[in-house]
């Protein structure tokens, strides 16, 4: 197919739309010389999780799977029996978009969803949860599971992460972080990760790949070597082992080592940034959620969207019924000047904006 034939316009419904970074893409290439031994067992997946070894600071357990759903969902269940409940926000990937999968792999753990008004967690919502019932009928609390950033484009600070901590070990619970897009809250709090993780009482991470210039790949990290008893199995029963693995553990290498995965988030955050501030005054137009990430919530009547989706614009409303518009490690800041032009436009037309 040639290029005429795709669709090349720059988009900013998902930061999944967008391609391979450099580095990445460069080190997959690299990787793409000669013979290597199968399943990991190669030089590539050494050097990758030694990296993840360096940026962490401590001598955590990883392991590589190809999507967020299957890093999440095999990760509860690492930490979980089948009688044993996961306290989550409404909002989490986890709950809404991963078709029952953590229930799935943990052969039946519960979630237990936490109600939240900005998509985050807090104590208190871990101990109404932790405390509804402890009679037998009832799933047993186990693991707390929180999404940094979140869902809702929000990232939990350092002392917020202590202090869900402080309440899981209260109760007794383990603690997981859903980072799909992890680097972003990085870039955000210009925090190590070990600051936003370990040192802060995390237990397992998912650090995501593919929306910080992946093609595919996800890394699930224990900072305690002990709740990774079998991962390894759970991942190739789950067909999550790859045979070619160093594909999808070279380009983690070329983002861990060149920094890019810092850099990338921060492009992406800066581009959200930029976006909010050129569409703060337009009439119509609100943002209903702090722009702490790559993430901008929009509210908007359809006498708005609807125009806008017709020249072309594609966008998301699952979340809350706004409009959500996410910026990529490739944003380029002349096509979203394009997209501020269109909305705008869309908003003084709008009849319910007419004075």
């Amino acid at each position: 197919m040639s290029k005429e034939n795709i669709n090349i316009v720059q988009q900013f419904a998902s930061d999944n739309y967008s391609g391979i970074c450099p580095e990445a893409l460069s080190a997959m290439q690299d990787a793409n010389f000669g013979h290597a031994s199968s399943y990991g067992d190669d030089a590539w997946t050494g050097r990758a999780a030694n990296a993840f070894r360096q940026l962490f600071e401590t001598d955590c357990e990883v392991f590589f799977v190809f999507n967020g759903t299957a890093a999440n969902s095999l990760a509860l269940a690492s930490l979980c029996q089948s009688y044993h409940g996961v306290i989550c926000a409404d909002s989490a990937h986890v709950e809404t978009d991963e078709c029952g999968a953590p229930e799935f792999f943990s052969n039946g753990s519960k979630l237990l969803v936490a109600h939240t008004t900005d998509g985050k967690l807090t104590p208190d919502s871990i101990h109404e949860l932790a405390t509804k019932r402890q009679d037998i009928h009832y799933p047993k609390p186990r693991v707390v599971t929180m999404t940094q950033p979140t869902e809702t484009g929000r990232v939990y600070t350092t002392e917020e992460v202590q202090a869900i901590s402080a309440a899981c070990k209260a109760h007794g619970l383990s603690l997981h972080m859903d980072g799909a897009r992890f680097a972003n809250a990085c870039a955000k709090l210009e925090q190590s990760p070990a600051e936003l993780t370990w040192k802060s009482g995390v237990d397992v991470l998912c650090f995501g790949g593919t929306k910080n210039g992946m093609a595919v790949g996800e890394a699930v990290i224990f900072f305690d070597r002990k709740l990774a008893a079998d991962f390894d199995y759970r991942c190739k029963q789950a067909g999550q082992l790859a045979s070619k693995m160093r594909f999808l553990t070279a380009p983690w290498v070329g983002l861990l080592e060149s920094g890019a995965w810092l850099s990338n988030a921060a492009h992406a955050n800066r581009c959200a940034a930029y976006f909010a501030e050129q569409i703060a005054t337009i009439p119509g137009v609100t943002i209903v959620s702090s722009v702490d990430a790559n993430a901008v919530f929009v509210h908007a009547s359809e006498g708005i969207l609807e125009p806008l989706q017709k020249r072309g614009w594609k966008f998301y409303t699952f979340i809350g019924g706004a409009a959500r518009f996410m910026f990529s490690w490739d944003a380029d800041l002349a096509r979203i000047d394009e997209l501020v032009r269109d909305l705008q436009e869309c908003a003084l037309s709008a009849k319910d904006v007419l004075v």
